[in-house]
């Protein structure tokens, strides 16, 4: 009866969490820290920039082939570090910052590095008593290491790219012992600050240079009522960058705000600490669900980027010579004469772990792309369902509901792909189970889907109830694989199925096991069109600190505060090749991850959260997914309609278009919120709606071939303007808009009542084609463009060709051998070009045994042709070139196919009004080689 009772009390407790949750519809910010209530980074933060106290002992030097190593000392504390430089390759340097002999190992981040990179040989240019010049290889790039005091200079020819410490802010506090624990040798105690407090001046320092007056939270530290104990004392790490001639710079997400980051000066950094933040507030930065510590610079001259390999909270300082300056400031200074030359100046404090940061040189935004690509992995290829629409909510009652649900996509029309389950379809919210009233026969439900060719997502949270009823808690327990806490127990926290466990996915034999767990004998009811969905993993901890995770429990040896940004991407990798090994390693995972790190993009798809139906949700999705395009998280959407809150009608039709030109396109809503499927807002916004999803699979080869693309290369699918215009200044701090690929350019209706919106078009000399009219536009100029409730503003570049499926069916495998129209809008010069790849959408066999099509199309002298872009490769395929639309052309003659060593003429019409031609059935097979001929 007591455990009867106990449990009782732990799902009320529950419920009255979840009624909070859904009766509050605005982030309570007293539950998670500003940097004043963090102690490190306040105490960081009190250091200004001045000389610094470190030294590098040119004497120490050491050169192999590979590194270079030099020991710095502090001068006010006499502690050495261990500076270590790598020359990579691809353009990229490498700095690694230690302890030389710390008391203890610090914490280095594995498994997000997909290897240890490879270098290049350093070379010494010069060296004297004040520092040395090395060689970085290419184009005059050199690597200036001054010792009095430390600092790194890269520079190519007589210009800076970077800076390190030049604003003398490396702070390294290192391990040390307790004065309760330790006396020295002489009866001193030992006192305790942060290595760089030269610049304190309170107390007098003992002989070591560290100040008499102890801080607070040092030792130990509370928020609200959670003591974090620290027992390794303080141990965060702080450097500083410079950047000259650079204004904007981009990246670290995740936060709500816009895509260019700003100054932080004056308020809080922006932080990097993975959190349940639940209906964020916009334009803040607050810390999300996820953190990728990487930033971009971009000026019109150069690209460039910084990775802050650290795992554990972390926070990002920005200031700039040029903020707050108006277009007129900016102007008059140029008409003065002012010689200022912009600059922003970033730093990074982390809690604990080294410095180890890699510094990406580019010079190209593609550069930059490619060299981080080469050190976390490229985005996965996902199954091509997975880029077709999804329909979701908390939750889906039943199985009747189920059927339901897919029976009205059909009756009215609205192609989907994957229904999805949220926690309330598992048995008591027991992972892995289902619940025995609500879907008694899920293997019956899931082959419903199966034979309509659909799919389905469930659930499956890293919490897990604490109850030895429970197969997958008793196997946990007994191979030892929970987090503990500090006192060496298993760590338990509330979370959805009331008192629950963690299991440490940091080990690698939790993480087998877990993947075990999702074969088809082990997770019962499940089958091959059943994916996963991991939420709640920053972890989300409802009675713990900020709602996540005491610092001070253990991972093994590990403190969670050195890996808690890393056990999203944990969870997301184990659940992943879960779903690869149960295929025996044949089919391609999909799993969505609400929390993320560096390298998150290897495993699947990312989502932004709990947003709410307000129109700064939708608008602020733009720059979320951009930035995380950005840093290479390239399979990025927001729940559709808003998770929090009821849309109105305009909100939701406004969404459906945004969405549905974003990679991963869901639509979800929170269980308090009125049933909003898309047939429920009457026949004119069913038709909406319906418009715009077909929209999304009839560009689905498109998207498939992007996501094909950024696996191979890095590229993001959803880009900012200046990816691919980066000397065009006026695409800098545009982020109501954005590319797909190159050849897409996309600006959504993003504010209530809209009757028209104003649409940058870059490219001088270029034109873009509205793909809705075919009216051609020219580049570099702001269109005003009037829009009804029908409208989503959509062009593509002259210059480029998209294949399309325009026979839209129920879902994206109903379309896999129909045929494709080819849309052909040339540019001034008349030409085009473009690909086409095609596989069988699901499997591993693109890789593993080469098994695609890929080929080129390109329009140059009045010839359309495809030709093979990967000859070794073996793919049959039975779609065929149904239409060609040619935009921009000249009426010809006559239109001729050459295939086969055989010319046949081909029917076509031609629209003057609006210089369209159209070419009808020519025939050819997809995969084949063929030209056609205009005369």
């Amino acid at each position: 009866m007591a455990v009867i009772a106990i449990e009782r009390m732990g799902l009320l407790s529950v419920v009255c969490v979840s009624l909070f949750f859904s009766s509050t519809f605005a982030v309570d910010r007293g539950n998670f820290k500003t940097c004043d209530q963090s102690a490190f980074c306040k105490r960081q933060r009190a250091l200004k920039p001045g000389q610094s106290p470190y030294r590098a002992l040119l004497e120490t030097l050491e050169l192999s082939d590979s590194r270079l190593t030099l020991q710095l000392i502090n001068d006010n504390n006499k502690v050495h570090l261990l500076l270590e430089l790598y020359r990579l390759q691809g353009n990229m340097t490498r700095v690694k910052i230690n302890e030389l002999k710390p008391l203890r190992p610090r914490f280095e981040v594995p498994d997000v590095l997909i290897a240890e990179p490879p270098t290049e040989p350093l070379s010494v240019l010069s060296k004297d008593d004040n520092g040395v010049v090395l060689s970085l290889g290419a184009k005059n790039q050199r690597l200036i290491v001054s010792a009095r005091p430390f600092r790194l200079d890269i520079m190519q020819g007589p210009e800076v790219l970077l800076s390190l410490n030049s604003r003398g802010l490396l702070a390294f506090e290192h391990l040390r012992l307790h004065k309760d624990t330790q006396a020295q040798p002489d009866g001193a105690e030992v006192k305790e600050s942060v290595d760089g407090d030269q610049q304190q001046d309170e107390g007098e320092k003992d002989e070591d240079g560290e100040s008499d007056k102890e801080e607070d939270g040092l030792w130990e530290e509370t928020f609200k009522s959670h003591t974090d104990t620290k027992p390794n004392g303080p141990t965060s790490i702080s450097l500083d960058f410079s950047l000259p001639g650079v204004e904007h710079v981009y990246g670290i997400p995740e936060h709500a705000d816009d895509l260019k980051l700003k100054t932080t000066d004056g308020g809080d950094p922006y932080r990097l600490y993975n959190l349940d933040v639940f209906q964020y507030e916009l334009y803040n930065p607050m810390a999300l669900y996820g953190s990728i510590p990487v930033m971009l610079a971009h000026n019109t001259q150069r690209t460039m980027g910084i990775f802050w390999l650290n795992a554990a909270e972390t926070w990002v300082d920005i200031s700039s010579n040029t903020a707050g300056k108006t277009v007129f400031g900016k102007m008059l200074d140029f008409v003065q004469g002012s010689s200022e030359k912009p600059q922003t100046d970033v730093r990074w404090i982390s809690e604990s772990g080294i410095i180890d940061v890699f510094i990406m040189l580019g010079p190209k935004p593609s550069d930059v792309f490619s060299q981080y690509a080469s050190l976390t992995g490229t985005q996965s290829f996902p199954p091509l369902a997975s880029l077709g629409y999804h329909q979701c909510r908390w939750n889906y009652n039943d199985q009747e509901d189920v059927k339901s649900v897919d029976q009205g996509f059909d009756q009215h029309d609205i192609p989907y792909d994957f229904i999805w389950l949220d926690i309330e379809h598992a048995d008591g919210k027991r992972y892995f189970t289902w619940d025995p009233h609500k879907f008694p026969q899920p293997k019956e439900m899931l082959q419903g889907l199966m034979d309509k060719r659909r799919k389905m997502v469930a659930i499956v949270d890293p919490h897990i109830r604490v109850d030895s009823g429970y197969k997958i808690h008793n196997e946990i327990t007994s191979k030892d694989f929970y987090v503990k806490n500090k006192d060496g127990r298993n760590y338990e926290g509330w979370c959805w199925p009331g008192n629950s466990g963690y299991p440490d996915f940091t080990k690698p034999e939790m993480r087998a096991w877990w993947s075990s767990m999702f074969a088809y004998d082990q997770y019962e009811g499940s089958m091959e069109n059943l994916f996963t969905w991991n939420d709640m993993n920053e972890p989300s901890v409802f009675n713990g600190p900020e709602v996540t995770m005491h610092k001070d429990a253990l991972h093994g040896k590990w403190e969670h505060r050195d890996i808690h940004n890393i056990y999203g991407l944990y969870v997301q990798m184990a659940t992943a090749e879960g779903q690869t090994q149960r295929s025996g390693g044949v089919e391609r995972p999909f799993v969505l991850t609400r929390a993320f790190f560096a390298g998150s993009q290897r495993f699947g798809a990312v989502w932004t959260g709990d947003n709410a139906a307000e129109w700064g949700h939708l608008k602020i999705s733009i720059p979320m997914c951009l930035s995380l395009g950005l840093v290479g998280v390239s399979f990025c959407g927001a729940d559709v309609g808003g998770f929090f809150k009821n849309p109105s009608t305009e909100l939701l039709v406004r969404w459906y278009q945004t969405g549905a030109y974003q990679p991963f396109f869901r639509a979800h809503a929170h269980l308090d919120t009125t049933r909003r499927e898309p047939w429920l807002f009457g026949p004119e916004n069913t038709a909406l709606i319906r418009e715009v999803i077909r929209q999304r699979y009839a560009l689905l080869p498109y998207w498939y071939q992007l996501l094909y693309q950024a696996h191979k290369t890095g590229m993001p699918v959803m880009r900012p303007l200046w990816v691919d215009y980066p000397k065009d200044t006026a695409t800098f701090t545009i982020d109501d808009e954005f590319l797909i690929g190159s050849d897409l350019l996309v600006h959504p209706v993003t504010e209530e009542g809209s009757r028209g919106v104003t649409a940058y078009l870059p490219g001088a000399g270029e034109v873009w084609y509205d793909v809705h009219t075919f009216q051609k536009h020219n580049g570099a100029q702001n269109l005003y463009i009037p829009v009804t409730l029908s409208s989503i503003p959509v062009f593509q570049r002259g210059g480029s060709i998209i294949p399309r499926k325009d026979r839209v069916r129920r879902s994206s495998a109903c379309m896999e051998n129909d045929p494709y129209t080819l849309y052909v809008a040339l540019s001034p010069k008349k030409f085009a070009e473009g690909e086409l790849y095609i596989d069988d959408g699901h499997s591993l066999n693109y890789d593993t045994k080469k098994e695609f099509i890929h080929r080129s199309l390109t329009f140059a002298n009045n010839a359309l042709t495809s030709s093979n872009l990967c000859p070794d490769c073996n793919f049959l395929t039975s779609s065929w070139i149904e239409k060609v639309l040619i935009l921009g052309a000249s009426k010809p003659s006559k239109v001729l196919l050459k295939m086969d060593g055989k010319e046949t003429p081909v029917d076509f019409e031609f629209d003057t009004s609006m210089s369209v031609l159209t070419l009808r059935k020519p025939g050819m097979n997809a995969g084949a080689d063929w030209t056609l001929l205009l005369q």
